[in-house]
């Protein structure tokens, strides 16, 4: 089990219910009751999610946005001090080293049985699912590699777009530790600084930069393309492909966001109501129709135009084994990446 210390190295409905949830939004705005959020997701991206939860239960949602690592790692710090509730991760590798601290709370078996087994622990659970992919120019690649260990290659010189401080991207190279062993992960890690790799402050940034023909290929999660798109008007306006790796690659890694409720203080029915309300159908669709990440909730259908995650084959690892950030950031330094 991994000490505190080592974590702190992480810098409609039916009417019937609607008229339940009116009660219970009444009842609440009356107490004044609130739920403390620390979360890695960002404020772009739910806090309209957030305004949902409280519109419907009355329930005040104190969020503090930020860094996953970064977050997990001020929850070890206050320990039973902790003002949080509910930690909202964008990343499996945060909650798995709360959860491997011991700081993370039992989640009743009536919220985690919602989301398939491996996509959840006893501790905390997967709320979306994210898919490791490609984008890629077409006009300079027609033929986008299949496996991440081929960026490496002298033809891919000066084009490989990397985000090497995004928790998603540590997670990866964490996922790759886990199956490919650290030496071959350094080796590839020093052929992409060698293949003068572009750094890039997140993933977002990498899709326009292809997009524009300053970088060739990237290494992004799969609803980046699908954000660009958006903003651009539809995929027709932009030159960027997107290109899902081969089953088992660690270019096909399917990481999770996910929610735990912090041993601590989190361990009381309104923290537990969050983490049904972000399960809930209406939440499941908002991540596939706004955020265009994979829903972790059966019969909801992922985001349009993506392949669907059960024909996506992850490389075999246990999601809450990427905790082992710390050792991934230092192999990061030790090749240069950040």
């Amino acid at each position: 089990m991994k000490t505190v210390p080592r974590l702190v190295a992480l810098t409609a409905v039916s009417a019937l219910v609607v008229t339940l949830a009116a009660c219970s939004s009444n009842q609440s705005a009356e107490t004044g009751e609130k739920l403390v959020v620390y979360s890695g997701r960002s404020e772009s991206l739910v806090k309209s999610l957030f305004d949902q939860f409280t519109a419907q239960t009355g329930i005040q949602v104190e969020a503090r946005f930020g860094d996953s690592a970064e977050l997990a790692a001020q929850i070890a710090e206050e320990g039973s001090a902790t003002p949080a509730q509910v930690f909202f991760s964008q990343d499996a590798g945060a909650l798995g080293a709360l959860n491997k601290s011991d700081l993370l709370a039992p989640l009743p078996d009536s919220v985690s049985s919602l989301v398939p087994a491996n996509y959840r622990t006893p501790n905390w659970v997967g709320t979306s699912a994210r898919v490791r992919t490609l984008v890629y120019d077409p006009a300079k690649f027609p033929k986008p590699p299949k496996t991440v260990f081929d960026l490496t290659a002298p033809k891919y010189s000066g084009q490989v777009a990397l985000a090497p401080k995004n928790a998603s991207f540590q997670s990866f190279v964490t996922a790759m530790r886990l199956t490919e062993g650290d030496t071959k992960t350094r080796e590839w890690l020093k052929g992409l600084v060698a293949n003068q790799a572009q750094v890039f402050d997140n993933n977002l940034k990498i899709v326009q930069a292809v997009d524009a023909g300053t970088a060739g290929i990237g290494l992004v999660n799969h609803y980046y393309w699908f954000i660009h798109a958006k903003e651009k008007g539809g995929a027709s306006n932009i030159k960027v492909a997107q290109e899902f790796m081969e089953p088992g690659d660690p270019g096909t890694l399917v990481n999770l966001a996910g929610a735990g409720l912090t041993r601590a203080n989190g361990a009381n029915a309104t923290a537990i109501r969050f983490v049904e309300f972000l399960l809930s159908p209406p939440s499941q669709q908002y991540f596939a129709e706004r955020t265009f990440e994979y829903p972790v909730v059966s019969g909801i259908a992922g985001p349009e135009g993506a392949p669907a995650l059960s024909s996506l084959k992850s490389p075999p690892v246990k999601l809450d084994d990427l905790s082992d950030l710390p050792a991934t950031q230092e192999m990061l330094r030790q090749v240069g990446l950040i």
